[in-house]
């Protein structure tokens, strides 16, 4: 009987080149596909414009006790307060029972600058921008869906999930602060 030859079954030194060669074009087709995909990923990446703006200062100086403004940052409205030493004695006396999402007044505000508050101005329950000293709480109002925040802008009532949002901020000196 005559013995047949698989050449699928073929060990030895063609084998051995037919693997590398394999691992070869493998490797160089995904050197390939990285070099064109890497230009395509990097730009997703934000311009110089928008990495300017990743930071801002701001003069306080100007805001009087009892007064807010609102400014732009990175294109979302922010909240400034000068807060009252009456509204910063009403935030702190407010049981943490009471709060939908509990956080002290301390929590919200630097030490040594409890009279500013600075939050990020849209409402968490589907970003509209409350109305300042205004509602129940004498805070923030959303008129949209009637989400009620305090003067230490947390949810007091209403649909909001969570308080308003405190950008990441320091003060550079007691009348400039930078915000991002």
């Amino acid at each position: 009987m005559a013995t047949q030859s698989n050449s699928a079954h073929q060990e030895g030194p063609a084998a051995g080149r037919r693997d590398f060669l394999y691992v070869a074009a493998g490797a160089v087709g995904a050197v390939g596909v990285a070099g064109i995909a890497w230009p395509l990923i990097n730009t997703l990446n934000p311009d110089a414009s928008v990495l300017a703006l990743a930071s801002i200062e701001f003069d306080i100086s100007n805001i009087a006790e009892g007064e807010s403004v609102t400014i732009k940052w990175r294109g979302l409205p922010v909240f400034i307060r000068h807060r009252t030493a009456a509204e910063i004695e009403a935030a702190k006396a407010v049981p943490m029972g009471d709060l939908k999402d509990p956080e002290t007044d301390e929590q919200r505000t630097k030490p040594g600058y409890e009279q500013w508050l600075i939050m990020i101005a849209n409402c968490t329950h589907l970003g509209c921008i409350p109305v300042g000293e205004a509602g129940e709480f004498g805070g923030w109002f959303c008129p949209c869906h009637g989400s009620d925040y305090d003067t230490a802008g947390r949810i007091r009532k209403g649909p909001a999930p969570t308080n308003l949002v405190l950008p990441p901020y320091e003060f550079v000196t007691d009348t400039l602060v930078q915000i991002g």
